[in-house]
């Protein structure tokens, strides 16, 4: 085992279990989906019901593929679109700091970065796709699996996302 496949580990851990515990409070946290779903109705995610069961499902899904090392790139293109679309419809308008009212984007900003790096970084030898041959990393996957990510969001931004105008009615 070498450094770099120690690193991965470490980064596939952290990620994984941050991704797997969001999503999970997401799907069956104190609101459960019904609560996911009313707080994504608010901020114009449209249809609020879908959109809660697809975020608590692909995060979970994410996490656990991070866990085992498991079709990363894949996993971090997920987790990084989750981040973007979080990062567009919650976090932007409030600065950079978590602290700041409403949550700034340094905790979405942070897990796409590392997300990238992963991808870029590989699952290395700790991992199923090592043990499964499957060599999926380097400079142009990373930086795919971001743009994957980032384009998914869009997607998901133009045609799903109503935002509140202004004084809370819809746009």
């Amino acid at each position: 085992m070498t450094s770099a496949d120690l690193a991965a580990l470490i980064l596939r851990v952290a990620l994984g279990i941050v991704l797997l515990m969001h999503g999970r409070n997401h799907g069956w946290g104190s609101g459960g989906l019904a609560g996911t779903a009313s707080w994504f109705e608010s901020i114009g995610l449209r249809p609020a019901k879908l959109h809660a069961a697809i975020s608590a499902y692909m995060e979970v899904a994410c996490g656990i593929l991070l866990l085992l090392g498991l079709f990363v790139p894949f996993a971090a293109a997920a987790g990084v679109a989750t981040m973007t679309v979080a990062f567009v419809t919650v976090h932007r308008k409030n600065g950079f700091f978590i602290f700041n009212p409403g949550e700034g984007y340094e905790y979405v900003g942070t897990v796409a970065f590392a997300l990238t790096a992963l991808a870029v970084l590989g699952a290395g030898k700790i991992s199923l796709d090592h043990a499964f041959d499957i060599e999926l990393h380097g400079i142009a996957v990373g930086l795919g699996a971001a743009a994957a990510g980032v384009l998914g969001a869009a997607f998901l931004l133009v045609t799903s996302w109503r935002p509140p105008a202004a004084g809370g009615e819809d746009a």
